[in-house]
């Protein structure tokens, strides 16, 4: 059962790198095109926010990057309470966002360890938001924490409130 779960979360992880990944390259050269011309605005180098929508198996929406989301994926990372135990994400998850950050950062619960440079929050219907972080080597982690993410929903606009 288990292993069917780490199958599941594996797939799921590989499909939102895959989808954010084809996303990434469109959104970036676009966006490395404007950070480029204000120069003077720090957060106009920072990867763009995007929300992939898992019903429609796509990014539906590409957001600047800024101070606001920075601090808020800092606070996802700073509560975390320690590794999901059921080691995927639920059925009834309808978003995942991915917030770069603007430098990589430490991750650790318990005997785990690892740097990342983008977190994803899954957002799932009456369970608990879930960060999935992948180490060095593309091993994904899907941990649990504290923070509210109310503002951060707000400021994306997905799901509407």
């Amino acid at each position: 059962m288990k292993i069917i779960r780490f199958h599941r979360l594996l797939l799921m992880a590989l499909g939102a790198l895959m989808m954010f990944g084809y996303a990434v390259p469109f959104a970036s050269a676009a966006f490395s095109e404007s950070a480029s011309l204000s120069a003077d605005n720090p957060d106009a180098a920072l990867r763009p926010v995007q929300v992939f929508d898992v019903a429609a198996g796509r990014v539906v929406s590409t957001l600047p990057n800024d101070k606001k989301f920075q601090k808020m994926a800092d606070s996802w990372i700073d509560s975390i309470t320690g590794v999901a135990p059921q080691m995927t994400a639920g059925q009834n998850c309808s978003y995942v966002y991915r917030v770069p950050l603007a430098k990589p950062a430490t991750v650790a619960s318990g005997e785990i360890k690892l740097t990342t440079s983008d977190i994803f929050l899954f957002h799932c219907k009456d369970e608990p938001p879930m960060l999935l972080v992948f180490d060095e080597q593309r091993k994904p982690y899907l941990f649990l924490f504290k923070a509210d993410i109310d503002p951060f929903i707000k400021k994306v606009g997905l799901p509407a409130s």
